[in-house]
């Protein structure tokens, strides 16, 4: 008689403790899958996915193996093992190498399985994250992105060339994420407040992106979303981009102009953001604008650092240098990742908004720039 079988097969069907120890040390989609096993396993591992509270992140650069971007690769091949299941998801990626119908990293495989089903990048993306993972993506001339593995990992500005990231965001206790996409057809008062962009006490950070911004009509548009929000109390951060691909809208034809972004809630929430004005130059200068920001105090376990910078800074603005705003930023904040674009005008000003208050306010011409880097530090409790 194996008594020692006998003993490990007890131990698995009956110690909790034991149990739960061990499906902490396995990937999320691994986990989900062992929560069939039993209505003890299946107990341990909703306890696991609990405490598993700290957003995440997937990156890449570089040339992809395949005919699609290649963030959707590194997507497809490392979802499995990441260590929460993603409510929200936030994709950036390049402009030059995106494109929306034909990103066929599963179409080939699906050519070799004789399936000619042609799959856009919106329903692989669908494919590949759960089923209700709110999902925002844009593309933008240029990405900053902290390679994974490490939030202390340099962080990097990829001005051309394919880049993209993923920023996963599990259920988070005290943390409300909402998506929002509005086009001409849709912004009103009941769609804002459905959002959680007016009528929300507890609205901390606002990240949205215009797309399609030269267009007649679209700087009306956006101050129309832009003014009740420079009245509250929260953290606005974002910019104008080339196209946002999720979420998607029926009512929105091909070159209509729109904003997507999402809303942050909670009492746990917290941000900061700074100005990069344009005769910020030198790394000394950005180096010396980083530390108001980290004059605000913002806890830095659980954040992330947002840069969204104009097209036209990056190298040829500080003399042939190269990331030089990401890398003040690193020597800033050596433990915080740091993602965010090269885009088509800024939005954001110098503010904090902490448990109790909120520091500074402004009009909505003081939220839109040129030539300009917003800087932001986002808390998630």
């Amino acid at each position: 008689m194996d008594i020692n079988g006998s003993v490990r097969s007890y131990v698995l069907s009956n110690v909790a403790e034991v149990v739960e120890r061990i499906l902490s040390f396995v990937p999320t989609k691994s986990l989900l899958r062992m929560a069939s096993v039993c209505r003890l396993w299946r107990n341990c591992a909703q306890r696991v996915l609990r405490t598993q509270q700290q957003m995440t992140w997937l990156a890449s650069s570089g040339s992809s193996r395949c005919d699609g971007h290649i963030l959707l690769q590194t997507l497809s091949e490392e979802l499995e093992n990441v260590y929460l299941l993603p409510q929200t998801a936030l994709l950036m990626v390049d402009s030059e190498n995106f494109t929306s119908p034909e990103c066929c990293y599963q179409q080939k495989k699906a050519r070799r399985n004789n399936n000619s089903e042609d799959l856009d990048f919106v329903e692989l993306l669908k494919q590949l994250l759960p089923n209700n993972c709110d999902i925002v993506g844009i593309a933008t001339p240029g990405i900053i992105l902290t390679p994974m593995g490490s939030p202390g990992a340099p962080p990097e500005e990829h001005e051309d060339g394919e880049a993209g990231f993923a920023l996963l965001l599990p259920h988070i206790e005290g943390v409300k994420v909402r998506p929002f996409h509005f086009c001409k057809h849709t912004l009103n008062n009941r769609a804002l407040e459905h959002a959680g962009l007016v009528g929300n006490p507890d609205l901390k950070v606002v990240i949205l992106f215009g797309y399609m911004a030269f267009k007649s009509g679209a700087s009306r548009f956006l101050n129309q979303l832009l003014e009740p929000l420079s009245h509250t109390n929260a953290l606005i951060a974002g910019g104008h981009v080339e196209k946002a691909f999720c979420p998607h809208r029926d009512c929105c034809s091909a070159g209509a102009y729109g904003v997507v972004g999402l809303t942050l809630s909670g009492s746990r929430v917290q941000g900061a953001s700074v100005l990069l004005e344009q005769e910020v130059s030198s790394a000394p200068a950005a180096e010396a604008v980083l530390q108001r920001l980290k004059a605000a105090h913002i806890p830095e376990h659980n954040t992330i650092g947002l840069m969204f910078a104009c097209v036209g800074r990056g190298h040829n603005y500080y003399s042939n240098q190269r990331n030089v705003e990401a890398g003040a930023f690193r020597k800033v904040f050596p433990n915080v990742p740091l993602f965010g674009f090269f885009g088509n005008g800024e939005i954001g000003c110098d503010r904090i908004v902490k448990e109790n208050y909120t520091l500074s306010h402004t009009d909505t011409d003081g939220l839109q720039h040129g030539y300009t880097t917003v800087m932001s530090l986002v808390h998630l409790g």
